[in-house]
C-alpha cells in the first residue's frame, strides 16, 4: 500500500440516540470515482446496510456528489448514510450549519444542524393503493392495507405494534421479487411519544434482510402517515434489534427527518493499488 492509497473513512451510528443503536453507515471520501466493482467490493468489506462515496465539488451545484452502495448493488436514495455524510462533514467544519450533496437520481439533499442532532432533507415519497398479494403472503401476517410506489416501495400497514414486531417473514422468498422495500408499519406503542409511529422494513432483494433504520423509508411514511394523523409531523421508530429513531417532518415536497449520529471510529481506508 502506499499513502496514496489511503482515503478518509467514517463508521458512524446514524438515527441513534446512543452508541451500537440506529444503522451503521461507513463513509469515505475519494478524489475520483473508484469502479462500480471496486465500490461494491468497498461496500462488501464494511458489510453495513450501505457505504456512502463522496466527492468534494466546491464549485458544483453542492458541496459533495455522493454516491450509496450496499453490499450488494448500487441503491437510487439512502437516508441513513446520506445523514452519516452530513455528521462526518459537519464535525470537522464547525462553521458551517448545512452540507448539500448532489445525487445521480435523489436530486440535491440537505444535513444542517439542528441542536446536538440533524435534520435531513429528503423527497416526499407518494404512494396509492394497489394490492401485493404475493409479497403480503410471505410477510407472514396479513395487512390491513398496502400502498405501493412503482420505484420499489411497498407500505404493509399493519392495526397495532405487537403485529410489527411479531413478523417472521419469508426473506429468501422475498428476495426474489426483486431490489424493493417492504415496509411494515403500525402506529405506534400506546402512551409512548416515542413511537407515534412503529415500523420495521425489509430488502432482502438489495442484500439487506432486515434494515436496522432506512432514511428513505421514512421518506415514504411521512407522507402516508402525516395524511392519516392530520398533523405535519410525528415521532418515529424503526423497530429493529438495533433500533432507530426519528422525527417526521413533511414540508411541501420534502420530508424532513430528524435525527442524531455517534462516531464509532474514523481513520483511513486502503484502496488496492
Amino acid at each position: 500500500m502506499t499513502q496514496s492509497s489511503a482515503i478518509p473513512y467514517w463508521h458512524i451510528d446514524a438515527f441513534a440516540e446512543a452508541a451500537f443503536g440506529g444503522n451503521q453507515a461507513a463513509v469515505v471520501i475519494v478524489n475520483a470515482w473508484p469502479s462500480d466493482n471496486v465500490m461494491r467490493d468497498i461496500a462488501a468489506e464494511n458489510m453495513f446496510a450501505e457505504t456512502a462515496f463522496l466527492i468534494a465539488t466546491p464549485d458544483g451545484e453542492a458541496d459533495y456528489k455522493l454516491r450509496w452502495f450496499t453490499p450488494a448493488l448500487e441503491v437510487a436514495l439512502c437516508g441513513h448514510a446520506t445523514l452519516a455524510s452530513g455528521h462526518a462533514i459537519l464535525s470537522g467544519a464547525p462553521e458551517k450549519e448545512a452540507v448539500t450533496f448532489s445525487t445521480r437520481k435523489a436530486g440535491v439533499l440537505e444535513v444542517s444542524r439542528a441542536g446536538d442532532s440533524y435534520n435531513l432533507a429528503l423527497p416526499a415519497i407518494p404512494t396509492a393503493p394497489e394490492p401485493y398479494p404475493e409479497a403480503a403472503l410471505l410477510l407472514g401476517a396479513e395487512p390491513v392495507e398496502v400502498w405501493r410506489n412503482p420505484d420499489g416501495y411497498n407500505i404493509f400497514l399493519y392495526e397495532n405494534a405487537a403485529d410489527i414486531r411479531a413478523l417472521d417473514p419469508d426473506l429468501r422468498a422475498l428476495a426474489q421479487l426483486g431490489d424493493q422495500q417492504f415496509i411494515c408499519t403500525a402506529p405506534g406503542d400506546s402512551g409512548s411519544a416515542d413511537t407515534d409511529v412503529i415500523s420495521r422494513n425489509f430488502v432482502p432483494g438489495a442484500g439487506v434482510d432486515e434494515d436496522p433504520f432506512t432514511g428513505s423509508a421514512h421518506a415514504v411514511l411521512t407522507p402516508f402517515w402525516c395524511a392519516r394523523l392530520g398533523r405535519a409531523s410525528f415521532t418515529a421508530f424503526q423497530a429493529s434489534e438495533r433500533g432507530g429513531h426519528a422525527t417526521c417532518t413533511l414540508q411541501g415536497d420534502r420530508a424532513i427527518l430528524g435525527g442524531g449520529c455517534i462516531t464509532m471510529v474514523e481513520g483511513r481506508f486502503y484502496l488496492p493499488g
